[in-house]
């Protein structure tokens, strides 16, 4: 009997490790593409991945399918540089309403870095000519929009250090540079941090976009205003930090959740207090900051903390991921660790805890060091995904071969053992084109598209719980494009298991706004703010995805139906067969009254 117990309990360990590792079943065998971005190029309502190979000179795009492999690699959406690729930023750049592709190149002897611009078409990359550069820079740069008209904008560092914007129009020529605008109170811009952070997103609530800058000792934030930006306040580093005066630690890059679901976005910043990063936290900025206090002592008793930057690819700086992994509503994180007592770093997953004896603050990070089993090698990066569009948050790991300093794609299968409910948002730039003009239920049509990624919109949600309490949450979309943040161009909102109706869901984009009233749970929306100045004709078009409760509830019904059919099909042939029995007795039986 113990021997059939430890069989079963094996098998049921190997049907779970093969559940959960689903590598062969998204990249087949082509696993040396480094994740750099996330987009729709081809408009068929599916993500597709931007990834680097030939050790990142390469750009090339995987597109996503419906079946095996789930991503698939495209020789003709392919492009091959001399230097080494830093950073990819898809977007509309002239208007057309197809996807381009922004790619940054570093120069190592100047320290430059240079930007190309991949022009798309309809289905197709068109590679371009590598001299001379379409813009040079220091650092790498932040997609934004600057003057609200749908095409994307960037801003960064100009070769003299001078904080510029470059805005582009239909004309796919050489993007006018803006200064940003300087006040006298605050006198010359101090240098921006590399690597920097800055940030895209609404904090004012204005639905109108503003802008994070990083700084060596604070966080500068600009409100957007109709033609520009105008300065509100510096958020210094928490403890009094700076960077100018030998800071022995090191800080990361920020990430911007609604950690505890009160409708107001909160920063995160990693943190190390030490060079070696063995004394690892995440602080939280919300009115103040608070240090989270993650426990990184894992079940051996071993500390672990955040991977000091190496200047490795995912690694030249401390980056967080967010997304809500166990669909319970509140945003999840993945980091790398690396342990004090070795060398190897692995990426886990942070789970968004109840903290009761916290002061202040409501939510904590626990780390969850088995819950992306079966993946033990060293793993460089992990980010959320979509595999199945079923809203349910995957991983994609990059994990590192150290006897051939090489790195190969994993994919890793979210299977929660309870049903909840989502929603899912993308906001898109709603351009449209002559050529391929807009048309109802044209969506996901090769030859129509209402746009493509759209860095900046709010996205808020109103819901009441299954307890019946009021639920609140605002998400960013592509608030960070620099140093592979990786931030997916939609926006998954769990609802746990609450099966009612979203009370309201508000978009806010170019600082207008609309609110859809009873979103049903389980669905994916893609919002089309076309025309921008008239948000009562933004368009909506909603997919929903039955969810397991319902299958299985729409199958006992079924089964219920078919076992009272059987029953009365049953009884019927019963009472037939005996009526045909009693007629037989009839035409038999002596008839007295015939004597």
């Amino acid at each position: 009997m113990r021997i059939e117990l430890i069989i079963v309990q094996v098998v049921a360990a190997a049907i779970a490790v093969n559940c959960s590792d689903i590598t062969p079943a998204v990249f087949g065998n082509v696993l040396d593409g480094m994740p750099a971005a996330f987009g729709d190029f081809n408009s068929d309502e599916l993500t597709d991945v931007f990834m680097l190979r030939e050790n990142g000179t390469t750009v090339e795009i995987f597109l996503a399918a419906e079946q095996e492999p789930l991503l698939r690699p495209s020789s003709d959406l392919s492009c091959t540089f001399r230097r080494t690729v830093v950073g990819i930023v898809p977007g509309d750049f002239d208007g057309d309403v197809f996807m381009d592709v922004l790619v940054i190149t570093f120069d190592r002897e100047n320290q430059l870095s240079y930007g190309y611009i991949l022009w798309g078409g309809n289905g197709r990359l068109n590679c371009t000519n590598e001299d001379p550069p379409l813009i040079k820079m220091r650092g790498q740069p932040l997609a934004l929009d600057y003057n609200q008209d749908m095409i994307i904008d960037l801003f960064g560092l100009d070769v003299e250090y001078r904080r510029t914007f470059w805005v582009f129009d239909q004309s796919r020529g050489t993007p006018k540079s803006v200064p940003m605008n300087t006040s006298r109170e605050l006198g010359p811009h101090p240098p921006i941090s590399q690597p920097h952070s800055n940030a895209y997103l609404d904090l004012n609530n204005d639905f109108l976009a503003d802008l994070v800058v990083t700084m060596s000792k604070s966080f500068e934030i600009w409100l957007g205003i109709s033609n520009g930006f105008e300065f509100q306040e510096s958020i210094p580093f928490p403890y009094g930090i700076t960077l100018e005066e030998n800071f022995s630690g090191v800080i990361g890059q920020t990430l911007y959740l609604d950690v505890e679901l009160t409708g107001k976005m909160d920063l995160l910043l990693p943190l190390c207090f030490d060079d070696a990063c063995t004394n690892s936290t995440i602080m939280m900025y919300s009115d103040n900051w608070y240090n989270l206090q993650v426990n990184f002592r894992d079940g051996d008793n071993v500390l672990w903390g955040f991977v000091k930057p190496d200047g490795q690819r995912y690694t030249d700086t401390i980056t967080l991921r967010g997304g809500d992994f166990n669909m319970d509503g509140y945003p999840d994180l993945l980091a790398t660790l690396k342990s004090t007592n070795g060398k190897q770093k692995r990426s886990y997953l942070l789970e968004n805890v109840a903290c009761d004896s916290c002061v202040n603050f409501t939510r904590k990070f626990e780390v969850k060091w088995q819950a992306l089993n079966p993946f033990h090698n060293e793993t460089a990066m992990a980010v959320f995904y979509d595999f199945y569009q079923d809203g349910i948050l995957d991983v994609i790991l990059v994990e590192v071969d150290k006897s051939s300093n090489t790195y190969r794609t994993a994919a890793f299968k979210n299977s929660l053992d309870y049903d909840a409910n989502f929603v899912k948002v993308m906001v898109l730039t709603g351009r449209n084109n002559s050529m391929y003009p807009i048309s109802p239920g044209s969506l996901g049509k090769k030859k129509r598209t209402y746009g493509t990624n759209l860095p900046g919109p709010s996205i808020a949600y109103r819901t009441t719980t299954q307890d019946g309490s009021p639920r609140n949450a605002i998400a960013a979309q592509l608030p960070q494009s620099a140093h592979f943040s990786l931030n997916l161009p939609y926006t998954t909102f769990g609802l746990g298991r609450t099966p009612n109706f979203v009370d309201a869901l508000t978009i806010g984009v170019a600082g207008r706004s609309r609110e859809w009233p009873q979103i049903i749970p389980n669905s994916q929306m893609v919002v089309i703010p076309n025309p921008i100045l008239e948000p009562s004709r933004w368009k909506a078009q909603l997919f929903v995805t039955p969810s397991k409760l319902i299958l299985l509830s729409a199958a006992a019904l079924t089964g219920t139906c078919g076992l009272i059919s059987l029953i009365i099909v049953a009884l019927y042939w019963k009472e037939r067969r005996e009526d045909k029995i009693e007629k037989l007795q009839e035409a038999y039986r002596f008839h007295f009254d015939a004597m």
